[in-house]
């Protein structure tokens, strides 16, 4: 289980604080080339802990913007993950042998499906991908230029409609919600519009305030009003519904999915499996221990860490479980609290014997976590 941190945009969106760069066409070339060699090398060092993740076969390439990169370097860096010692050491493997995952998801941003074309998609898919994340967030063209992102509403449904065309079977669509600006009307002609567009997978998000992010600037200098608990309540609530009666299974607090088409990798993350991060700024985890990259592009490599304490592992295994439809072995849970909330409604028991979250309480789950623990 991979996570491979692309850490280049063409430009930053407004609410964004994740580490990445600014990609100018004009240095490019030796940008995206110095990264993929540090990347490759990164790889070949932490041979050993690639192989120990194999049990669960999936990779994704985040970012950033991983669809800034040309074909040719997204297949040195995936060469750089394989097995065979052969495509370890040049990292440049042939045309057209693709990757062995189970699931091989990339992000890309509409712009550059739409500029790059169907031959790019097409390149993806000969590349392994078989599961592309695209950050749609909105269909309404004030809201995409007040988040600074670089596509319009037209260009969402054409690069979605490149993708379809050109043979990809396993799309997911990202949304944001808790807009302050976002009227019920306008989310519910874009959540509409999705839906018609029948991608495989959706991801809703409420808009954050991070500090570093120039919405957190705007806030702080009086320039941009937060949504309130009811909008945001409200908004939740519209993207609940209306992707219910689609027939979409509600499987985690921020993600929706057709039957069989729930996110293995991301799904992971939430049942604590390890995985291995790499690139700038990247987090891995082997079940002990949480350790990242640093924010560095020219030397990101390193180890700077924690090791969990029984506790720590303890509250990480119930936080993470009650924000899926799954939930928790109600064992983790103590006994008394739990009681009180399965008799109030603010948990409820599963068939299995396990127990979670109600839907119409997933808005609220972070209190429900912080009193259960």
């Amino acid at each position: 289980m991979i996570y491979l941190h692309v850490p280049f945009c063409r430009s930053f969106c407004t609410y964004c604080d994740f580490y990445s760069e600014i990609a100018c066409r004009g240095r490019d070339a030796q940008l995206f080339e110095a990264y993929t060699a540090a990347v490759c090398a990164e790889a070949s060092l932490r041979r050993d802990e690639i192989d120990a993740t194999r049990d669960l076969n999936t990779l994704y390439i985040g970012g950033g913007t991983p669809s800034v990169l040309s074909p040719s370097l997204l297949r040195r860096l995936v060469a750089s993950l394989r097995s065979d010692s052969s495509r370890q050491a040049s990292c440049h493997p042939e045309p057209g042998e693709g990757s062995p995952w189970a699931e091989f998801t990339i992000e890309v941003n509409p712009e550059d499906i739409v500029e790059k074309g169907p031959a790019y998609v097409r390149e993806l898919l000969d590349l392994g991908v078989t599961r592309v994340s695209m950050g749609v967030q909105s269909l309404d063209d004030g809201i995409l230029r007040w988040m600074n992102r670089r596509h319009d509403a037209a260009h969402a449904r054409q690069a979605f409609r490149i993708l379809r065309d050109a043979g990809v079977k396993n799309i997911s669509v990202d949304l944001i919600f808790g807009l302050s600006q976002l009227s019920e009307a306008v989310l519910s002609e874009t959540l509409r519009e999705i839906v018609a567009w029948r991608p495989e997978h959706v991801s809703a998000y409420q808009l954050s305030i991070e500090e570093g992010s120039a919405l957190g600037k705007l806030v702080r200098e009086g320039r941009y009003e937060e949504a309130s608990q009811e909008q945001c309540v409200a908004q939740y609530r519209l993207l609940c519904d209306g992707l219910r009666v689609a027939g979409y299974g509600h499987y985690e607090i921020s993600n929706w999915a057709l039957p069989g088409f729930e996110a293995v990798h991301n799904s992971a993350y939430w049942t604590r499996h390890p995985y291995v991060g790499l690139g700038p700024g990247a987090h891995s985890f082997d079940g002990e221990r949480r350790y990242w990259n640093s924010d560095n592009l020219s030397s990101f490599a390193g180890s700077t860490g924690e090791s969990l304490t029984v506790e720590e592992k303890h509250e990480e295994e119930v936080m993470l479980g009650l924000r899926t439809a799954r939930g928790v072995a109600e064992g983790l849970l103590e006994a008394g609290k739990a009681a009180a909330m399965l008799a109030d409604g603010r948990l409820e028991r599963l068939p299995d014997g396990r127990v979670r979250i109600p839907e119409n309480h997933w808005f609220v789950s972070d209190d429900i976590i912080a009193d259960l623990l």
